[in-house]
C-alpha cells in the first residue's frame, strides 16, 4: 500500500498487472454492487476511528458500539461522498458527529488527550518525568472542563493532527473562528494548568 495525492492506494492484480486502487475508486466500486470491497476501506481507517472515538469518549464501554456505529453510517452514506475532499477528513468528521451525538444524550465529557501544544510554558525536562502522568491527568480534566465549541477543534487539531482545512470541513467554521477558538482555548487551558502564574495582588 502506497500514498497518493493524500489517498491511500492499494495495488490489486488484474489480468497479470498490478492497479493501484485509491479510497474514491473504492467507494465507487461498492456503489457499483461489490460490497465486499467496503471492507477495505474498514481496514484503512480503523485505527484512525477508533483513535476519534477514544479521544472524544475515554475508556467509555459505548467505545465498540459506536465504532461499528461509525462504519455504518460511512456505508450508507457512500454515496454523499465528495472526492474533492480526502476520504479520511469525511471519516473523521462522521466519527466526531456520532460521538458529540452521544455526548449531548448521555451528558458526559469524557474526553481524554495526551498532549496539547503550547499549553504549559516550558516542556518537561529529564528531572520532571515523575510528574508526567499527574500532568496528563491535569491536562485531560482541564480539556473536559472546556466548552464544547473550544473542546473539538482542540481534539481535532491537537490530538488527531488535522490541518484548518480539515476543521473547516468537519466543523463548518470558516478558519478564522476555528483559530480563534484554539486562541482561546490555550488560553482557558494555561489558566487551568497554570494557576501559579497568575499575577498576586499587590497587599494594602
Amino acid at each position: 500500500m502506497v500514498e497518493f495525492a493524500g489517498e491511500q492506494v492499494v495495488m490489486i492484480k488484474r489480468g497479470g498487472e498490478d492497479l493501484e486502487v485509491t479510497d474514491y475508486e473504492l467507494v465507487r466500486i461498492c456503489l457499483s454492487g461489490k460490497r465486499d470491497t467496503f471492507s477495505e476501506l474498514v481496514t484503512r481507517y480503523k485505527r484512525l476511528v477508533y483513535a476519534t472515538i477514544y479521544n472524544f469518549m475515554g475508556n467509555s464501554p459505548d467505545v465498540s458500539d459506536l465504532f461499528q456505529e461509525v462504519f455504518l453510517k460511512v456505508y450508507k452514506s457512500l454515496a454523499s461522498y465528495n472526492p474533492h475532499y480526502q476520504f479520511s477528513t469525511w471519516v473523521v468528521k462522521i466519527a466526531a458527529n456520532v460521538c458529540l451525538d452521544r455526548l449531548r444524550q448521555t451528558r458526559t465529557e469524557q474526553v481524554p488527550i495526551d498532549e496539547i501544544e503550547e499549553v504549559a510554558d516550558n516542556r518537561l525536562n529529564p528531572e520532571d518525568h515523575y510528574l508526567a502522568g499527574e500532568r496528563l491527568e491535569r491536562i485531560r480534566q482541564a480539556v473536559q472542563e472546556l466548552p464544547e465549541d473550544y473542546r473539538v477543534p482542540v481534539i481535532l487539531f491537537h490530538q488527531q493532527g488535522l490541518s484548518y482545512e480539515a476543521l473547516v470541513e468537519i466543523t463548518g467554521q470558516p478558519v478564522t473562528i476555528i483559530k480563534n477558538r484554539l486562541y482561546r482555548a490555550r488560553l482557558m487551558l494555561k489558566d487551568k494548568l497554570n494557576p501559579d502564574n497568575e499575577k498576586e495582588k499587590p497587599s494594602c
